[in-house]
């Protein structure tokens, strides 16, 4: 019976794979953060994008497929901006 992480265990750590499993769990904090403005999601939001950027410079550093690095490095951008916007909100409450 397949496992649900069947793939070779090097892809799992392979510094690009990383990077886009850790912009997809930052995007999904986002977008709670935003549909429940709560300082604990917020500050969780944050915390996911901050691994994801460690993420992307760790990519960068090994010369990873660029294009797809610097998509992914856009997403962070806006959900950064979107974060912030959240922020915002919550201190002005």
């Amino acid at each position: 019976m397949a496992t649900k992480d069947s793939g070779p265990s090097w892809k799992k750590n392979h510094p690009s794979t990383k990077l886009g499993n850790s912009v997809q769990k930052a995007d999904r904090s986002v977008k709670q953060a935003m549909s429940h403005p709560e300082e604990m999601a917020v500050e969780h939001a944050f915390n996911s994008i901050e691994t994801a950027e460690n993420a992307y410079m760790n990519a960068e550093e090994h010369n990873e497929h660029m294009d797809t690095v610097q998509q992914n490095k856009e997403q962070l951008d806006m959900m950064k901006r979107q974060l912030d916007e959240v922020q915002e909100i919550l201190e002005e409450e």
